[in-house]
């Protein structure tokens, strides 16, 4: 039977792999990393619609702020050694250029993805890292002083220290199928159930689907439960789909809905609803709309409502808006409402309710929520406790961030700090 070793090992070529593969090579280690797809960085290619929003404008702080509490102070020292604007210079020395877009995301200056992957891999080659392809670990073994990792074909890696980061098991098709979380089970390390993140909603109305195609730039999406708690709020784009809703002001919002839905599944219960409330006009208060209204009534010639908001809403949405205040499918004049239709036109036009009964699944999700429990992982080495030269970073781990390259900055961010530790 073959046998490889290696001083240290790689498991998973994507972000957190390649970025750990290059730091620890280049401060003079002996690095192999396994990827069990034909090549590397698959799930960069397809991130960002090909484009890879590869970090954020945001500071340390800032970005550390979108992943929770816990999150957050997890992955304090790891934005402190390297932030988003560290990860920049870093691909600017590596010659990917990059620029600013709106809503803090940071995107390569050609929009070609595969430069970010290129770049990545060029880079822990030249540093003097190995790669082996199709290369799929089928297990995590401690092995006396080693660490043995059994792959597909047979053959047998072992290693003194393993950085781990398979990724999750979003975008099935590109290898993220979620081995990695049965490995630290064995091992007897606890795992935050996976569920789909940053994924379209799904809504049972008919009247989203008619609204398919329409795309709200600037909106306030609030998420909120059966008993009308708000679960999240994001001000960000929103997208109504044939299925539901998407864009990142529904997708930041879609952890709560998915892990909901798979704890009635494993309770056999009926699957929770929830409700995306709209706030179509997040720069005005209520006090400002019902003035503006009022104001209008007054106006010579009577304008309709659709001149009088200062957004350009389109017909079929505004059309549904006034459904909701009770005023049919119109678009009235403000001077032909008493105070109770303007109270409820109002509260339509800050709060547009859309049913929501599921997600689209892992399919279509960009990242994982859960994974290896932060509890069981030291947040200024990525070693796994209680298991000598091991590591975990990346998507594996339980840290979950909204979309604008937020989680791509923590798998540099965490993949340096185990780089740097195996390295010693």
């Amino acid at each position: 039977m073959d046998e490889i070793r290696s001083k240290i090992v790689i498991v998973g070529a994507g972000a957190a792999g390649l970025w750990a593969a290059a730091s620890a090579a280049r401060a003079g280690a002996e690095v192999l990393v396994l990827e069990k797809t034909p090549r590397t960085g698959t799930k960069v290619l397809a991130s960002g619609g090909s484009r890879c929003n590869l970090t954020t404008t945001l500071d340390a702080r800032g970005a550390g702020e979108l992943f929770g509490r816990e999150g957050a102070r997890f992955l304090q020292t790891a934005l402190r050694v390297t932030p988003p604007l560290v990860v920049r210079e870093r691909f600017h020395e590596l010659g990917v250029e990059t620029e600013e877009a709106p809503l803090e995301k940071i995107f390569p200056k050609s929009g070609r993805a595969v430069d970010v992957r290129d770049a990545l891999e060029r880079d822990a080659r030249a540093a003097g890292a190995r790669f082996t392809l199709d290369a799929g670990v089928v297990g995590l073994e401690r092995d006396g002083a080693t660490w043995r990792l059994p792959l597909f074909d047979g053959r047998i890696v072992r290693c003194e220290r393993a950085i781990v980061c398979p990724g999750g098991a979003s975008y099935a098709r590109t290898g993220t199928t979620g081995d990695g979380y049965a490995w630290f089970e064995r091992l007897g390390l606890p795992i935050v159930e996976p569920v789909p993140a940053l994924v379209p909603l799904t809504s049972p109305a008919a009247w989203v689907r008619d609204l398919s195609g329409i795309a709200v730039q600037d909106v306030e999406a609030r998420l909120l439960d059966a008993t009308r708690t708000v679960l999240g709020r994001r001000r960000r784009p929103v997208l109504f789909t044939h299925q539901g809703l998407s864009g990142p002001g529904a997708m930041d919002l879609s952890d709560p809905v998915a892990r909901a839905h798979a704890r009635a599944k494993r309770r056999r219960e009926s699957p929770p609803t929830f409700t995306i409330e709209l706030d179509l006009l997040p720069d005005l208060s209520r006090d400002a709309l019902r003035d503006l209204l009022i104001d209008a009534a007054g106006r010579a010639g009577a304008p309709t409502l659709s001149r009088v908001l200062p957004i350009d809403l389109p017909k079929r949405l505004l059309h549904r808006v006034t459904h909701q205040a009770g005023l049919g499918e119109t678009d009235p004049r403000p001077n032909q409402l008493d105070k109770s239709a303007r109270h409820l036109l109002v509260e339509s036009l800050k709060g547009l309710r859309v049913p929501i009964d599921g997600t689209l699944g892992f399919d279509h999700a960009e990242v994982t929520s859960g994974g290896l429990a932060l509890t069981h992982v030291e947040p200024g080495t990525m070693r796994v406790r209680g298991h000598d030269g091991l590591y975990a970073c990346g998507e594996i781990l339980d840290l979950t961030g909204p979309i604008g390259g937020l989680n791509f900055q923590a798998a540099f961010a965490t993949a340096e700090l185990a780089a740097r530790d195996v390295a010693r």
